[in-house]
């Protein structure tokens, strides 16, 4: 029998702790991770335990998926990394908008 794994949606009983580590602009471990809501080559889209994470960069590529820790790799070099909160309001609308193009 073969086994589905959802690689969109995590594990929500992982440990709520959220670490970003950064090695040299061109990997990335994060954990506490809940949902992976769209990736390219240019840009991830992470909900995490402390609000929604964009990662852009150049020839990005997802190294490793803990699905059970919450806990993802990405490789490939990075631009910028930017949380979205609600907070903003008009402002995330604006960026989920372009983001979503």
């Amino acid at each position: 029998m073969d086994q589905f794994y959802d690689y969109g949606s995590l594990n929500k009983n992982t440990n709520p702790d959220h670490d970003v580590k950064m090695v040299g602009r061109k990997k990335l471990e994060i954990t506490g991770v809940k949902q992976v809501e769209s990736f390219d080559n240019e840009e991830f889209l992470l909900e995490t335990t402390m609000g929604f994470l964009a990662i852009r960069g150049t020839n990005l590529k997802m190294k490793n998926l803990d699905v059970e820790s919450g806990m993802v790799s990405i490789e490939g070099k990075v631009f910028d990394l930017v949380y979205l909160d609600q907070q903003g309001g008009e402002k995330t609308k604006g960026f989920f908008g372009k983001l979503f193009k």
